[in-house]
């Protein structure tokens, strides 16, 4: 799989990955391309992309913080008719290659802590390439879903994270990503007036 990675605006780029995002998060709470393009503006954006030689079959948005040496997986996806291979994995330890050579010291997400079939299954997923699952639940004022954190380590640190500091960086990388774009709401009330869900991935991703 051929890997393409930008962290300024790349319009056919985006062109590409796009059919697989509205595939994955169309009706579950994909961000307009205004918002994103926001993001990349402010610097706290990457996209990633995955190709084989039939085209796309993966393709990622992450978020960074960079003063605060944090990654976080904001979306993830894997064609339907690419999975079973093991691609989401090896995506996912792209990724964290990534966060290594910038020599953050953690990769976060976020996940649905709702039990259900499809959550636990993701959830195996993530611990599967290593991530640690947080306890704290999480409530957003603007969605019903309730969330947890998971983070994968990347250096050497015997002290155990809490949910609730990883939500301090998953919040910040929400107000900053929403905040300051024309057009765009300032309070956490936009999101839900532009039907967005938090930080979100597809399932069966290996």
């Amino acid at each position: 799989m051929k890997m393409i990675s930008v962290c300024n605006w790349d319009d056919k780029l985006w062109q590409d990955a796009l059919p697989l995002y509205l595939e994955a998060f169309g009706n579950k709470g994909a961000k307009p391309t205004k918002i994103i393009k926001n993001m990349f503006a402010k610097g706290i954006a990457e996209l990633h992309v995955g190709y084989n030689v039939s085209g796309v079959v993966a393709m990622a948005l992450t978020g960074k913080l960079e003063s605060d040496g944090v990654m976080i997986i904001d979306y993830l996806a894997v064609s339907e008719k690419e999975r079973g291979h093991g691609l989401g994995k090896h995506f996912v330890d792209y990724l964290r290659q990534k966060a290594v050579d910038k020599r953050y010291p953690k990769l976060i997400i976020e996940v649905e802590s709702e039990e259900t079939s499809d959550n636990k299954r993701r959830i195996d997923f993530w611990r599967s390439c290593g991530f640690l699952l947080t306890e704290y639940v999480h409530h957003y004022i603007w969605v019903p879903e309730t969330y947890r954190a998971m983070y994968l380590p990347l250096i050497s640190d015997s002290r155990k994270v809490t949910g609730e500091e990883l939500f301090v960086y998953i919040n910040t990388f929400h107000r900053l990503s929403f905040r300051g774009g024309r057009g765009m709401g300032s309070d956490p009330h936009y999101f839900k007036a532009v039907g967005v869900r938090p930080l979100l991935f597809i399932g069966n991703l290996c």
